[in-house]
C-alpha cells in the first residue's frame, strides 16, 4: 500500500477551517426550545474561532435551529446550532454554533 492509498481510504479531515481559540465571556442566546417556546437566556463562551462558537447554557435546543446570540461587545449576530451535547466531565449542556453573518465576531 502506497501514500496515495491512505489518502484515498481516509474520510475528510473534521478539523476546522479556523483555530478556536478559549475563551470566557458572557453573552445572552436567543431562540425556540424543541416544543416551539421562546427562550432568552444568559450564556458563557468558552471556545471561539472567526466562524463559530462553543457555548455553554442552560436551555434545550436542536441542532439546526437559528439562535441569535448578543456578546458583551459588538452587535448581535445570527447563529444556527450545528451540535448539541452535554460535557462528560462537568455535566454542561452545551452547543456548537456556525455564525451566519460571513464577517464573523467582529463585523462592523
Amino acid at each position: 500500500m502506497n501514500a496515495k492509498d491512505l489518502r484515498e481510504g481516509t474520510s475528510p479531515s473534521q478539523r476546522p477551517r479556523s483555530p478556536r481559540v478559549p475563551v470566557e465571556f458572557a453573552l445572552e442566546v436567543e431562540g425556540s426550545t424543541p416544543d416551539g417556546k421562546t427562550f432568552h437566556v444568559k450564556a458563557q463562551a468558552i471556545k471561539i474561532s472567526r466562524a463559530g462558537a462553543t457555548i455553554v447554557l442552560d436551555e434545550e435546543v436542536v441542532e439546526g435551529s437559528v439562535v441569535t446570540l448578543t456578546p458583551p461587545f459588538g452587535r448581535k449576530l445570527e447563529a444556527q446550532v450545528n451540535g448539541v451535547w452535554t460535557d462528560e466531565v462537568d455535566n454542561t449542556r452545551r452547543i456548537g454554533v456556525k455564525l451566519l453573518d460571513t464577517d464573523g465576531w467582529f463585523a462592523e
